[in-house]
């Protein structure tokens, strides 16, 4: 029988879980929601920043968070690079949508197996003093490893959120996202602006990838656990809104953590999908959607 100091263990597990979740999403919430770009390679783009910040900690015994956050930057650069290829090839003819999707997952396939040939299938992780301690409050246990990219994870969205928002590029994003027509009109390059958004968007995979090796160990195959959630909380939030992310992440990472205190591990995805389905079927918009 589930106690309840067990299940209040399991929500705030599951809220830690779900910041975690909201910075893995945010980069599909920029690229699927904003500018309508299926990138499905995006959890694989996780798992470089894990094996960047892993190779770093391993070699040099750098904090995996503090380098990938260094990191992020050329991860923007390669964000960028991918965009112009892929503007050129699919988006610019039109022909964006089937093919583009081709196009991602191809990457996903060379960078997976790029990464299987460098390292195997093994599992790496890191050491950093705060995996392995907790942190006791009254009958509540808060392991650091969580606690800390949970605080990591909610000051990337926080950025993010003040960038979109009150800064002349994040609010062209947003324009581009309502009306790129409308904003072309006004003699703004859209284009670049998109290009600009995808490399931010490919920057917090970067970075959310130090999260990860964080909290669990990694190997080269483990991004494709995440293809579908993060789209499901995209979907969730409601397209393009950061604060539905945030909303639709912890809502995930709480049902995940006590469905599998309840009913165990291996149930999990199927509630977790099947309260989004529900959410879709009330508001199918989604929690934020217009």
């Amino acid at each position: 029988m589930v106690t309840f100091n067990l299940l209040i263990n399991a929500v705030v597990t599951g809220i830690l879980l779900g910041g975690f979740y909201a910075a893995v999403t945010i980069g599909v919430t920029i690229a699927f929601g904003m500018l309508d770009i299926v990138n499905i390679a995006h959890p694989v783009f996780i798992i470089m920043g894990s094996f960047v910040a892993y190779i770093v900690n391993r070699h040099f015994g750098f904090d995996p968070i503090l380098t990938v956050i260094v990191a992020a930057p050329l991860f923007f650069l390669l964000g960028i690079a991918i965009f112009r290829f892929y503007y050129a090839a699919f988006e610019s003819s039109g022909k964006g949508s089937l093919r583009g999707l081709a196009f991602f997952f191809g990457i996903m396939f060379v960078i997976e197996v790029t990464l299987l040939l460098a390292f195997g299938v093994d599992y790496r992780l890191v050491q950093t003093s705060y995996i392995g301690p907790n942190i006791g409050f009254a009958h509540i246990d808060l392991p650091l490893r969580m606690v800390v990219p949970f605080v990591g994870s909610m000051a990337l969205v926080s950025g993010l959120y003040i960038f979109f928002g009150h800064t002349f590029i994040g609010r062209a994003i947003m324009a581009v996202a309502q009306d790129e027509f409308a904003l072309s009109l006004m003699a703004v390059d859209t284009v670049a602006v998109k290009q600009l958004a995808f490399g931010v968007a490919i920057a917090t995979a970067g970075i959310a990838g130090g999260f990860l090796i964080v909290i669990q160990p990694v190997d080269p195959s483990l991004g494709r656990e995440y293809i579908g959630r993060v789209f499901a909380i995209c979907v969730l939030g409601g397209l393009g809104s950061i604060t539905g992310t945030v909303i639709a992440a912890l809502i995930l990472g709480v049902v995940e953590t006590i469905t599998s205190t309840i009913f165990g591990p291996s149930w999990a995805p199927a509630v977790s999908f099947a309260a989004l389905l529900l959410t879709l079927a009330i508001r199918p918009s989604g929690i934020m959607g217009r």
